[in-house]
């Protein structure tokens, strides 16, 4: 059975960190554009970040992400990661992981939520003093 996994959500305060995983199973990650999203309470679910396939490995993030956030992929453990650094209260929320197929000219639409066609079921971030 194909699916992500989502972990490493917790409770920090604010100006901590995390980091996110994504684990891919019956499938490989090497071969798809992976994102990281953000539903916050009440709010649409946004793009955080973005890594392309392995055969280019671009990453993209959003303007509030920039110098935060690092995204990567490790191969070997068919995983993605998000990397978080001084987090805010606006941080907090459900990330998901998400695949995608789409090649470069899509690349500076990496945020768009209809550009990815398999969901993680998330993990909850919660930044709280």
């Amino acid at each position: 059975q194909e699916q992500l996994v989502e972990s490493g959500g917790s409770v920090v305060q604010p100006g901590g960190s995390l980091r996110l995983a994504c684990v891919a199973s019956g499938f490989s990650l090497d071969y798809y554009n992976i994102g990281w999203f953000r539903q916050a309470p009440g709010k649409e679910r946004e793009g955080v970040a973005c890594i392309s396939s392995s055969l280019d490995e671009k990453t993209f993030y959003s303007d509030s992400e920039k110098g935060r956030f690092t995204i990567s992929r490790d191969m070997d453990k068919n995983t993605v990661y998000l990397q978080m650094n001084n987090l805010t209260f606006e941080d907090t929320g459900v990330y998901y992981c998400a695949t995608g197929a789409f090649n470069g000219h899509f690349y500076s639409m990496w945020s768009r939520r209809d550009l990815y066609d398999r969901w993680g079921q998330g993990t909850q971030v919660t930044v709280s003093s």
